[in-house]
């Protein structure tokens, strides 16, 4: 059954279809039909792979996988959501664009397979003896990069808030200040509500970084994307993303004097809770400059209008609706991810790029995007795309304003662009670094010469 076929010509398949192509013709297929799969010797491994960071006890996911016992009374459900890739929240297209990434979580064909295999075969136990030793996570006070870094240099909270237990969404802006006496790199920065409660009503934060030095955005890109003013965001915080980590050789700087702004955007819960959260910072070693600056940049679809270069959206009530934006490069560029942002109407987000000689390329396409996962597709280092000056970075995105999208509150509504959750968004969060014509070139020499050793 196909879906909707979008103007880029791309067709997707649903339900257990995905599954019969992913499988059809393959030696794993026949290998898998006649091997006994278990919940011990099979099962538990994927899970602890790729299910427990959030399915286990005391994680934000409504039920733990870590036994057979817990995970048995879901088994159909567990199903459903793998066949079609619901779960884990992976939502980006494997069939197109850049397929290299260095957080990926999504599962494998095979796993897919084993786990649909167990379910139709009665989701049986196994050996106990097969069971791998329960997985090991950190505590869930530590910082996610603690395990790569260690401990952060600096860690800042926002002002707490009291979200009352009913009404309208806030939008909490308070300031921060930077503690630092001299310019400092930083190659990492990592953002959490403080709390349980405190993720329960936080939808998104923003960390603003205000800082008194020149704007160097209006040498680097064009028309509104250039109007920006300071030197823009440190990071944004969503379900789904939880930190930045800079390529090697690029990094964020600060500067004395400087401080965070705040934006909090917060939604009632049933209960009064308080909202808060916290940014930890990781500096380069002191002397030790990166030799690129990386900006966190939001590549709309959609239009600016008005010398203020508002966002518009113009979403009608019972469609699917397309909207284009178009972003360019005045300089060559590498992309380091793709996070598209959008509310609960949203559908799917393509990032294309259009070449100077006027070819095309599809760097990422996100077509069953998810309001309650704002998962961040960090690229590969080795895929990461390097783009020409003149590059035109193509955002299009889909929004389903009508009855058959579960998510939608009124599908008779006219819908427009807003802040509130049931208004609408359309941006990618990309941080960008932009390079030398001469790094450039020398991007270019060693790819050739990968594709020549490679034979392609």
């Amino acid at each position: 059954m196909l879906v909707y076929e979008f103007r880029t010509g791309i067709k997707k398949a649903a339900g257990a279809s995905v599954l019969t192509a992913m499988l059809a013709g393959s030696a794993f297929a026949a290998e898998l039909a006649n091997k006994p799969v278990t919940f011990t010797k099979d099962i538990a491994p994927i899970f602890q792979e790729k299910c427990q960071e959030c399915h286990r006890t005391g994680s934000m996911a409504p039920m733990s996988l870590e036994t057979y016992e817990q995970a048995r009374p879901w088994a159909k459900a567990i199903k459903q959501k793998v066949v079609t890739r619901a779960m884990p929240p992976w939502h980006l297209d494997k069939t197109v664009g850049i397929q290299k990434f260095a957080n990926d979580f999504s599962l494998s064909d095979e796993q897919i397979a084993t786990i649909v295999r167990w379910v139709d075969s009665g989701a049986p136990m196994g050996d106990p003896k097969d069971m791998p030793p329960p997985k090991q996570f950190p505590d869930f006070n530590q910082w996610q990069l603690t395990k790569v870094l260690g401990q952060p240099d600096l860690v800042i909270d926002s002002q707490p808030y009291t979200m009352p237990a009913h009404g309208q969404d806030v939008w909490w802006k308070p300031y921060a200040n930077i503690p630092i006496t001299e310019p400092r790199w930083v190659r990492a920065v990592e953002i959490r509500p403080t709390t349980p409660d405190a993720r329960r009503v936080v939808h998104h934060a923003l960390a603003r970084l205000q800082q008194e030095e020149p704007d160097l955005r209006s040498s680097l890109l064009t028309a509104a994307d250039a109007n920006n003013s300071g030197p823009g965001m440190l990071m944004e915080w969503a379900i789904g993303k939880s930190y930045d980590l800079y390529a090697p050789g690029t990094g964020k700087l600060l500067l004395p004097g400087s401080r965070i702004w705040w934006e909090l955007h917060l939604h009632a819960a049933g209960e009064p809770l308080v909202a808060q959260t916290q940014i930890a910072i990781y500096f380069y070693p002191k002397g030790q400059e990166p030799k690129y600056r990386t900006y966190l940049l939001s590549f709309t679809a959609g239009k600016y209008v008005g010398d203020e270069h508002e966002q518009t959206l113009d979403i009608p009530p019972n469609s699917i609706s397309e909207t284009e934006g178009y972003h360019v490069l005045r300089h060559p560029a590498k992309l380091e991810n793709f996070q598209p942002h959008m509310h609960l109407r949203g559908k799917a987000m393509a990032m294309e790029a259009i070449l100077p000689d006027g070819s095309t390329q599809m760097l990422s396409y996100v077509d069953k995007f998810n309001f309650l996962w704002m998962t961040n597709y960090i690229y590969a280092d080795d895929s990461a795309p390097v783009l020409p000056a003149g590059t035109v970075l193509h955002i299009t995105a889909w929004h389903d304003n009508t009855a058959n999208n579960p998510n939608n509150p009124d599908p008779n509504q006219w819908v427009g662009w807003g802040e509130r959750t049931v208004d609408e968004m359309a941006h990618a969060w990309v941080n960008v670094t932009f390079i030398s014509d001469e790094d450039y070139q020398t991007y270019l020499a060693k790819k050739g010469a990968t594709v020549a050793q490679s034979g392609k």
